[in-house]
């Protein structure tokens, strides 16, 4: 009887300390981490166009809806950027729908022989591609 009773007594020893054990590993895993959204606009002049692209005018009510697409396509002009991109960043909460937006209301190319993913724009006598990315930087709280 007494062998019993120890036995019975490690064993709730250890689900004590495993329930312990458990509790304050999801306890300490409870800390939310924050997460903060970005995308990036980029537009740059090309000289060549897909010949499978469809090319949209820069007074397209689609293209003046996506916060931003306007301005950036307007510096990549301005700024004659053949070799760079032009970027414009968002970081608020609504930074993910530019780049939904962006893919999803206007024709958007998807490159396959190394042309540029994007859409692609007139602006004057100018094309010039715009595409966006978009991502999250995780942070652990310090304590």
């Amino acid at each position: 009887m007494m062998r019993n009773g120890r036995m019975l007594g490690l064993s709730l020893l250890a689900v004590g300390a495993a329930a312990v054990a458990g509790y304050a590993i999801r306890k300490g895993g409870s800390r939310e981490s924050i997460a903060r959204a970005q995308a990036s606009l980029g537009a740059r002049i090309v000289e060549d166009v897909p010949s499978t692209a469809t090319v949209v005018d820069v007074s397209s009510r689609r293209l003046e809806e996506i916060p931003g697409a306007r301005r950036a396509v307007d510096r990549a002009v301005s700024a004659g950027s053949v070799d760079d991109w032009v970027e414009i960043t968002f970081a608020d909460e609504d930074a993910w729908s530019v780049v939904d937006s962006l893919r999803g209301a206007l024709p958007y190319y998807n490159g396959t022989m190394g042309e540029y993913n994007g859409v692609y724009v007139r602006a004057d006598d100018r094309i010039v591609v715009i595409d966006a990315v978009g991502w999250a930087n995780v942070e652990e709280p310090a304590f």
